[in-house]
Formats: C-alpha cells, structure tokens, sequence
C-alpha cells in the first residue's frame, strides 16, 4: 500500500468546477484502486495552503501528493514538495506530485498529457508511474510551466481580478488590452547570451504552453534541462490574427514575429518594474529577474509507459 494525499483547492476554476470538486472525495473513493493506494484528502482554506500542507505529506514520507485545481493550485503543491524533500534525509524517497486538473487553464496538466476529466485523470494514477522533471526558478520563485513578462503578465493581471473564470474571460482580456497595450524594452544576458530586445511579451517556458492549449513553446520539454525563451516582436498586433492561429496550432515558433531563445540560466533586465507573473498568476516582482531552470527536480506521476 502507498500514501497518496489529494489537496483540493475549492475555489479554482469555472462554477461548475467548483461545484463538481464538491463531490470529488466519493469519485476518489470509487476510482482510486484501494489494493494499491491508501489516500488522504483534505481542502485548501487560503491562498498558500496547499504548499503547507504539501510540505508536512513530503516530510511524512508520502508516495505522493495530488493537486486538485489549476496551475495556481499545481504550483503551491509543487513548492511544498520541494520544500520537503530539500529537508528530508539524502536517500529518502521522493514524494511525486500528481495532478486532477481541475482549474482554468490547466498547461501543465496538458503538457503532461493528463486526462482533464476527473474520472480518467483519476485512473491514470491507477496505472502511473513517477518520472523526473525539471522546475523554474524566477528570483527564487518556483515555476513549473512558465514566467514571463509583458503583455500576457498584464492579461494575467486582469484575469486573477476578475470575478469570472474560464476561457472567455481570458479572452475578453486579451481582446480588452491588445490594442492599447505598450511594448517595452528588455535585456537578456547570461548563458552566453546577450539580447536586447523591444517585445510585445517574453515568456520563459519550461513546459511548452500557458494552458487551454496554447501553445507558446511548442518545443520546450520538461526533461532537456532547459527553457525556451519566447520573444514576441513589438510589431506583433500586425499579425495577431495569425499569431493567435500559430498559437493552437503549435507552429508560432515559426513565425517571423517570435524569436526562440533556449538557456538554462540567464537574468531578464527591464526599464521598470512591471507586471510579471508565474504560471498564470500575477506576482510582485523586482526590476531585473534572475530566471533559472532546475533539472530534474521533481517527480511527477504520469501514464505508465509500458
């Protein structure tokens, strides 16, 4: 028998997300193979919660850990169990993460090829094993999909005030500021690198989208030690239409508005402080961001593969 912990955020995603999570714990209990895992389930009461909570089930010496929610809710997880194994005795097991998607976007969930319906993503941890993958570091703070700054950090802004979730709200927000918004000059050095570079947006990617298959980096890969570092061009807003194709076809890399930068550590310098955000969320962030990739730094469950 092993350990498996499900951390649910209540409030993630749609409405009706949120009311299916309700019944989530009877799902757990008629899905999950009860010969194989023995689970914990508990709810998120506030923000950072999950990370609390992740952090105690890694120092207990769980098999693993399942965020139930978003990006957001995937994130805080994954910092607890990295908090946890950093304090663990060298030798001890690492307690992998697991994923019910069950937020807005869900990008590393999809990257992962996760199953977004509870019943399946549920199954699949019957039938998972843990791989090794990397994680993000954006002055210290911990991202599993992306970071970036510009104007998906302002849409990521918007997009965590507003009292409505899901696509169209996203989209609303994109639609709202794409005409309006003021490109920036931005400069990228390290890994003998050195860039400077006046962009519509940069994204650091470890995993290869932003979530509802968006795919920013279509050929970032959570296994190569490495991000792709996506610049978006300043003239972008003259090829939006055909941007936003590229973007759910996965070929915007070959647009001659994108620039692909690849790197396992370089530092983003800015004119000022602006929005920035990690893995979908908006955070306070100083002027200049040393953006870093950790390699092999977590486990996380996925389909078995043979």
């Amino acid at each position: 028998m092993k350990n498996i912990a499900f951390i649910i955020n209540p409030v993630s995603g749609s409405k009706e997300t949120q009311n299916a999570k309700k019944k989530l714990p009877k799902l757990i209990m008629q899905t999950l193979d009860a010969e194989q895992w023995l689970p914990n389930i508990a709810f998120t009461e506030y923000a950072g919660h999950a990370t609390e909570m992740a952090y105690q089930y890694a120092r207990m010496g769980f098999d693993a850990v399942v965020a139930v929610g978003g990006d957001g809710t995937v994130n805080e997880v994954a910092r607890g169990l990295v908090k946890g194994e950093r304090s663990k005795v060298k030798g001890e097991r690492a307690t992998a993460l697991g994923i019910i998607p069950m937020g807005s976007g869900n990008g590393f969930a999809r990257h992962l090829n996760i199953p977004i319906r509870p019943q399946k993503a549920l199954e699949m941890i019957n039938h998972s094993e843990p791989i090794s993958v990397d994680y993000g570091l954006a002055n210290g703070e911990l991202f599993v999909s992306t970071c970036g700054t510009g104007f998906d950090a302002v849409v990521a802004d918007n997009f965590a005030a507003s009292n409505k979730r899901g696509f169209m709200t996203y989209l609303q927000n994109v639609i709202k500021e794409a005409f309006s918004y003021q490109p920036q000059n931005y400069h990228i050095v390290g890994d003998g690198i050195d860039v400077t570079h006046k962009a519509f947006l940069i994204t650091f990617a470890n995993a290869n989208q932003w979530g509802y298959e968006a795919l920013i980096a279509p050929k970032a890969s959570v296994q190569d030690g490495k991000m792709d570092i996506m610049l978006m061009s300043s003239h972008a807003i003259l090829g939006s239409a055909s941007l936003a194709l590229r973007l759910f076809a996965g070929s915007i890399d070959d647009s001659h508005f994108m620039d692909t930068i690849r790197a396992k550590e370089v530092t983003l310098e800015r004119e000022e402080a602006a929005p920035f955000h990690i893995d979908g969320d908006p955070v306070e962030m100083e002027k200049d961001i040393h953006i870093q990739i950790i390699p092999d730094g977590m486990r996380v469950l996925v389909e078995k593969r043979f």
